[in-house]
Parts: structure tokens; sequence; C-alpha cells
């Protein structure tokens, strides 16, 4: 296919960033992409009550995040601008009198409205098909409004007015326009433009089968960021989301997607957002993240939740976090998990207490801190034999005294390593915490 390919993602900045408008604008970036086009984003801010700055912001830095880069828009610029609707607004007055003096406005109301020439409009859907839509009706298909009684522009006008100026030649967007595209077609006739081709994609909904809505929890891309979801691992999981490379996998690099997309493949019926799923392949994309940068990502994650490993030695937090990679899926569960690194106000489990902390353990904890208190070298093989060497002394299966040691240090019945990560809180830490734990548990 030829560089001709422009296609467009057109945004209105009225709050964050849909999940469903970021697939929205990876199709779009993927087609560009796969056929050597251009990508634009465009900002339909027309709606001058409920935009804000911030929310366009939040458009940027999520389709940054997600590394979808547009050719031409904010920031980049191009020969088609401006990229924001309400900077467009003589262009709007213009084609506005081009339909004025063909005889295709009226004015009802204080409002200018298209007269629909009431015909039969067949769209040629890449996705969907053929699609006969009958605006024969005024009563079903009443004549359209291009402009508002107090001047300002709707929705369809604007934005058949800017892809046809923009020379858009596909318009990748939800289902729910799907609708409207026989409006826009009509318009597009009376402008005299040849309208693009037009690719409906299935719309996103929730587990339950309910339409995902911008309230839904996990409707922001937002979330997703702050979670410590990998951008590759949204991205992969977007493209699962009414697309398939037809052999079964799920886990694929954008690269490959790049070259295996066409808006052919993609399904026609609904998409489920399964959020599960959608963590699991975060978690695979977790476990192979270079050391460098899971190093980071964890720390930013332990700093969102109140800990400063800045304040510990660099080798303890590198060793520390070593332990946990690839013993969690997304970052938001890091600090639950190896947390206790971090802070000495852990807080114990209280199903690990009710079941170790029972006065039985109490003498055998008291053996085991004797033990290690005693150990010369403090080496996950010295503190695995001290500590069975003190259960086989008590009579007792290692198990028994294992959890009920790790729950005194990490205050969990789960995490890593346990003789690794004794090692690593080093043996004052780990005799205070014992200390700790004794006081804790009735004789």
């Amino acid at each position: 296919m030829s560089s001709a390919v422009r296609v467009r993602f057109a945004p209105s900045p009225t709050g964050y960033l849909h999940i469903g408008g970021a697939r929205t604008a990876l199709f779009n970036w993927l087609f560009a992409r796969h056929t050597g086009g251009t990508f634009v984003l465009r900002i339909e801010d027309t709606d001058q009550a409920r935009n804000t700055a911030e929310a366009a912001q939040a458009i940027y830095d999520g389709l940054r995040w997600l590394e979808l880069d547009w050719d031409e828009g904010p920031h980049a610029g191009g020969h088609f601008g401006p990229y924001f609707q309400s900077e467009r607004n003589a262009i709007y007055e213009k084609h506005l009198a081009r339909l004025e003096a063909a005889g295709h406005l009226f004015e009802e109301n204080g409002a200018i409205r298209f007269r629909s020439p009431r015909e039969h409009v067949v769209v040629d859907d890449i996705v969907c098909g053929k699609i006969d839509f009958d605006l024969t009706n005024p009563e079903t298909h009443p004549d359209m409004t291009l402009r508002r009684p107090d001047g300002s522009w709707i929705f369809h006008f604007v934005n058949v007015v800017d892809d046809m100026e923009m020379k858009i030649s596909h318009v990748i967007r939800g289902e729910d326009h799907l609708s409207n595209t026989p409006k826009h077609i009509e318009l597009y006739r009376a402008l005299g433009a040849e309208p693009p081709r037009f690719a409906h994609i299935p719309l996103i909904l929730n587990h339950d089968g309910s339409k995902m809505s911008k309230r839904d929890t996990g409707a922001s891309l937002n979330t997703y960021i702050e979670e410590g979801f990998l951008p590759e691992a949204v991205c992969n999981y977007l493209c699962l989301l009414g697309w398939s490379p037809k052999d079964d996998r799920e886990k694929l690099q954008l690269e490959e997607v790049v070259r295996l997309f066409e808006l052919e493949k993609i399904h026609r019926n609904n998409a489920s957002f399964d959020r599960t799923k959608f963590i699991w392949l975060n978690g695979e994309y977790v476990r192979e993240l270079p050391n460098e940068r899971f190093q980071s990502l964890a720390r930013v994650a332990l700093g969102k939740a109140g800990m400063d490993t800045t304040k510990f030695p660099e080798d303890y937090v590198r060793a520390a976090l070593d332990t946990c990679q690839g013993k969690f899926r997304i970052f938001s569960e890091l600090p639950a998990y190896g947390g206790f690194y971090f802070t000495d106000e852990i807080s114990y489990q209280p199903e690990g207490v009710a079941k170790h902390f029972i006065p039985e353990n109490k003498p055998r904890l008291q053996k085991l801190r004797e033990a290690f208190a005693g150990l010369e070298t403090f080496d996950a093989t010295s503190i695995e034999t001290s500590l069975k060497a003190t259960a086989t002394g008590l009579g007792i299966k290692t198990g028994a005294l294992v959890h009920p040691t790790r729950l005194a240090v990490t205050g969990s019945n789960a995490g890593p390593s346990l003789y690794h990560l004794i090692e690593i809180l080093g043996k004052e830490k780990v005799l205070a915490r014992l200390d700790r734990a004794l006081a804790a548990i009735a004789d």
C-alpha cells in the first residue's frame, strides 16, 4: 500500500485518555506504520465548556507513555494545521458558505441545518462490510444540525471538514460511530469530496458484557500507568481487543504487530476486557525485563507506596529487589510483596498470626533466634543449615519453623526465598524482628 495512507486520532480533551481511545489510537498508529503512512493527532476541542489543558496534556502523556508517536499534530507540526479545532473556525466558515451557496442549508430556530438528500447511503466498511442505511424518512433521520444557535459547531460537520482538509484516507474509529457515517458521507458528497475508507472497530465490553464507559473502573489509561503496568504489555493487550495474528499467540512485540497488522484482520465481534488475562500478560513482560529497567521501575513503585529506597545502601536495595523479580505481575503488587525490606513498621497478616504465632512456636523461635545470634557467617547457606539443624533438634519438620520465621521477619505468609531474604536483611535486623515477634506471641 502506498504512503498516501493518512489516518488520524481525534480525541476530545474533556477528561483522561480512555482505554478505548488508547486502542483507537493504537490501531490507527499500527495501520500507519504497517503501510508507511502518516499518523495525525488532532484535538477536537470545540466544546469550550468541558475542554481543559490538563485533559489535552493527559492525551499527549498517555500516547507518549504507550510510545505511539504522531507524525503531525500538536508539538509535531505539519502542513495541514492548525491541529486544534478551536483554531480552525475560518476553515469551517468557508465550507459552511459553500454548502449554503449550493442550497444545502436552511435555518431553523437560529440553528443552521443540513438538508438531507433523502436517499439510501451504502457504507462499505472494511470491518463491518457493506451496510445500507435508509435516510429517506425524516422521522427516523431528521436533518442534521451543523451549527447551534450560539454559533458553536456540531461534531459531525467539523469532523468531516477536518478529515477532508487533512486528506485523511482511512477513518478507523469505534463502532459506536457507525450510525453517524451515512450522515458524514452525505456531507462529503455535498462538499464534492470523495469519502475516506471507513473501518469501525468493535466496542470494548466489560467482562459482564456491558459496554465499557468512562465511569467504569479501569476505563482510564492512567489507572494502568499508576498501577505499574508496562506500556509494551498494555499495547500488546489492546492489540488483542479486536485483532489477532490468527495463530493463537498472545504475547507479541509491537514491531511484529506492525508487520502483521491489517484492517481486514480486525474482528467483527465486540471485544471483552479481561483484567485477569491483562494482569497475566503484564506479568510475562515484567518477568523478562532487563534488570536495570526492573530496578528503576521497582523503586518508583515503592516510592509511590511511601518507601524511600534512597535511605538504604545501593547494594542492599539492588539485592533486595533482585529477589522480587519474576515474583509479581504488576508493580503495584511489589510493596506488599517486598516492602518489608524497606520499612521496620511491618504488620503481620492476621491469618498468619492465627496459624503461626501460637504459644508452642514461641520457644521454637527463641531457639532459632539463639542459633542465628551465634552464627559467625550470616549468609543463605549458613542460615539454611542453622534453621534445619534447629528444627531437627526440636524434633519438628523444617516447614514448622519456616512459616513462623517468615511471618516474623516479613509480616507475610509468602514472599522471596526465605534464606536469601534473611541474608539480605542482615543479622541485626533479623534478630530485632524475631524479638518483636516473640513479644507478640502469647506464652
